[in-house]
C-alpha cells in the first residue's frame, strides 16, 4: 500500500499493545510506520516495550502523511491537554486524513473538537467513566464498542481491540 502513516505514543507509559500490534498490522500492509511523541529518544511503554522516537509532535507536518494515530496508555493522558496534539488532529481532520485513537487516545480527538456529531468509542470501566464523559462534551454519539468507524475516524476502546483497530485502519487506506 505504500502509505505513511504516524503513530503518536507517550515518552513514557505508552500502552504497548496499543502501539506495537497496530504497526505491525500496518507494516505487513506495506506501509510505513513513523513513531512520534513529546522527545527525542527511547521511548518506554507500561510493558516494558521500547521503540526510538523519530519524530517530535512539534515538527509533525500532517500533508506528509495519509493517516494519524493517537495510542493509548496511562502516559497518554497528558496528551488530551496537549494544543499540538489537537492542532495535529484537527489538521488530519480537515485534511481528510485517516484519524485513528485507541484507549484513552480519543479523548484527544474530542477535546480537539473533530468529534462532534461523530460515532466514537473509549476506554472506560465500570467505575471510571470519565473519558465517554469527556466524548460527550465533545458531542461524540458515544459507541459502546471495542472499534468505531465513522467516515475517516477510527477509535478504539482498548488493548483487546488493537488488532482490529490497526486491521481497520489498513482497510480505509487502502
Amino acid at each position: 500500500m505504500n502509505k505513511k502513516i504516524a503513530i503518536i505514543i507517550a515518552f513514557n507509559n505508552f500502552r504497548d499493545e496499543e502501539y506495537f500490534i497496530p504497526k505491525q498490522v500496518l507494516e505487513m500492509g506495506g506501509n510505513k510506520v513513523i513513531t512520534v511523541s513529546s522527545q527525542l529518544g527511547k521511548a518506554v511503554g507500561t510493558y516494558g516495550g521500547e521503540i526510538n522516537i523519530d519524530l517530535i509532535l512539534e515538527d509533525v507536518d500532517v500533508d506528509k502523511f495519509d493517516a494519524v494515530i493517537f495510542a493509548g496508555g496511562s502516559g497518554a493522558l497528558a496528551y488530551s491537554e496537549n494544543e499540538t496534539c489537537w492542532k495535529i488532529a484537527k489538521d488530519a481532520f480537515s485534511k481528510n486524513k485517516v484519524l485513528g485513537a485507541i484507549c484513552i487516545g480519543p479523548t484527544i480527538l474530542a477535546r480537539a473538537g473533530v468529534l462532534s456529531d461523530k460515532k466514537a468509542t473509549v476506554w472506560s470501566s465500570p467505575l471510571d467513566k470519565s473519558a465517554v464523559k469527556i466524548l460527550k462534551q465533545g458531542k461524540a454519539i458515544y459507541k459502546d464498542n471495542q472499534v468505531v468507524k465513522d467516515k475517516n475516524i477510527i477509535t478504539a476502546n482498548g488493548p483487546e481491540a488493537a488488532r482490529k483497530f490497526g486491521e481497520t485502519i489498513a482497510g480505509l487506506l487502502e
